[in-house]
């Protein structure tokens, strides 16, 4: 598989006015009404498919992200692309920056046939896979036999099913979900979870899903975009030294890990898009150990601002 062939698209950063990914502001339209961050969508869409990517990774929550793409796909035609969404956290900021609150995360049987629908509506059968959004340790679906029991129905009707992790057990998530079963068959084939130099916790769990033919996807590549906007010492000097710059370094660090299977990008604008796609050429260069103790990783993540 080509380095270029890992990488994905990921639509968090475009699909709603406010994130918590550093490196926005300069990136996105001056007024982040839907008008214009549709047509911003599009030409990040439209850069990265003339590049080569063919996967695009979206969620309900991602603002109107899965909109944007389903529009997308009907006027360009691509039935070349792949496409994976997530169900689990609802976007209740209502297109405004000041939102006190921008998503609201419910593990529930109704929120996934109500989410389910809503994104079938958009992307039809588009959706080569189905993910549960942010699983943690102890999200209410590892005991909802009812929910788990209509995502068996959804796999059983040919549905691939993964999902997601966050937060300083991402490890012991992946292995809890990976054991899910129904009727001697494993319920999840695709993990999404966040790796970089700053966090490193879920890799060994990680490797070992690979090895038992899960597919695994690296998202938060950058760390909410703290690699790229203001990189560790190590990594500004590794991207002087190759010529490049530290988010390609970051990347490039992603990449190789021999069980990352894809690797996401979260580009808000096709300059960050070009500037991430020069790590699908680069060499990872040696980085010392720069990992954070998974608590205070996820504690700083947790205080970013919406912006």
């Amino acid at each position: 598989m080509s380095t270029l062939s890992r990488l994905a698209l990921g639509l968090a950063a475009l699909g709603r006015p406010a994130y918590i990914n550093l490196g926005r502001d300069g990136a996105l339209p001056a007024s982040r009404g839907v008008a214009e961050l549709r047509a911003a969508t599009w030409d990040v869409l439209d850069a990265a498919y003339a590049a080569g990517l063919r996967r695009v990774d979206t969620a309900r929550s991602y603002g109107r992200a899965e909109e944007f793409l389903a529009g997308w796909l009907a006027a360009r035609d691509r039935p070349d692309v792949t496409v994976t969404s997530k169900w689990g956290y609802a976007y209740v900021g209502d297109w405004r920056v000041d939102a006190p609150v921008h998503e609201v995360k419910e593990h529930t049987l109704d929120r996934f046939r109500s989410q389910l629908a809503e994104t079938r509506a958009l992307l039809g059968d588009r959706v080569a896979l189905y993910q549960v959004h942010s699983l943690t340790v102890d999200s209410p679906l590892f005991t909802d036999d009812a929910l788990l029991g209509a995502l068996a129905e959804l796999a059983g009707s040919g549905q691939r099913l993964g999902f997601s992790t966050s937060g300083p057990a991402q490890a012991d998530t992946v292995r809890r979900g990976l054991e899910l079963e129904r009727d001697g068959v494993r319920l999840f084939d695709a993990v999404q979870s966040t790796w970089n130099p700053l966090e490193t916790s879920a890799g060994a769990a990680l490797a070992e899903a690979h090895a038992a033919g899960v597919e695994v996807t690296v998202k938060e590549a950058l760390a909410n975009g703290r690699l790229a906007v203001d990189p560790p010492a190590a990594v500004a000097e590794a991207a002087e030294r190759s010529g490049t710059t530290p988010d390609a370094v970051a990347l490039a660090a992603a990449l190789a890990n021999p069980w990352a299977d894809v690797v996401l990008l979260g580009p808000a604008g096709t300059a960050q898009l070009r500037s991430n796609l020069a790590a699908a050429d680069l060499t990872a260069p040696e980085l010392p150990d720069l990992a954070q103790e998974p608590g205070e990783y996820w504690s700083l993540r947790a205080s970013l601002a919406w912006n």
